[in-house]
């Protein structure tokens, strides 16, 4: 009805191409939101895939009265793996930190922002760490009892990624990475002398990924 109502008055027809323009607009939108969206689910993106490989330890002390100032400097490798064959992945904005006993004992530490390609493995090796960084003094005790055996970890990533399919990107996800990290401080033939003070230690651990 009202496409006759256009083709019969004069008046009404160039409201109609006033509005013609907006609506083709709509259209092309819907098209390719609608594209993206079947490439989207014919192409089923899997998530990364991340392991912790290694860590070099070259500091970690409690002190003060009561004990609740850490001191602590490692360096993590941690490898990711993009299992997708025809989409590739930027990681924008990426922080790591690492805890201990539920309790984050390090400042975040960036990574640069990257793309990663098709079936593309990516290697990071932040350094994190601090100096005289506050704690509570409940991890105070474990801390000097688990120096000459094994010390618990874990070291989290979180930032935000954008998925490439062809030439469309999409929007940004948030992405979390859990990497648990159990280091025998106390064994010296667990880890290998890399420099003075600083032990390197093999963990090859699996770390739990959430997009």
């Amino acid at each position: 009805m009202a496409i006759k109502e256009c083709g019969s008055h004069h008046s009404h027809s160039s409201g109609c191409r006033k509005f013609l323009p907006v609506i083709i607009l709509f259209v092309i939108l819907f098209v390719i939101i609608l594209a993206v969206f079947l490439v989207w689910v014919v192409l089923q993106p899997s998530k990364p895939r991340f392991h912790l490989q290694e860590a070099i330890v070259s500091n970690f002390n409690i002190s003060g009265n009561p004990l609740n100032i850490l001191n602590s400097n490692f360096q993590v490798s941690i490898s990711s793996e993009n299992p997708n064959d025809k989409i590739g992945i930027y990681y924008d904005r990426l922080n790591v930190y690492a805890t201990y006993h539920n309790q984050q004992i390090t400042w975040q530490t960036a990574i640069s922002p990257t793309y990663q390609g098709h079936k593309e493995t990516k290697v990071w090796s932040p350094i994190i760490g601090g100096n005289s960084v506050p704690v509570s003094s409940v991890i105070g005790l474990p801390v000097v009892e688990d120096q000459p055996g094994m010390i618990e970890l874990k070291i989290y990533l979180f930032g935000q990624i954008r998925w490439k399919v062809g030439s469309m990107i999409t929007g940004e996800y948030h992405l979390h990475v859990n990497c648990p990290a159990s280091i025998n401080v106390g064994n010296s033939a667990a880890g290998v002398m890399v420099g003075k003070n600083a032990m390197k230690y093999k963990i090859a651990q699996p770390c739990s990924v959430d997009v």
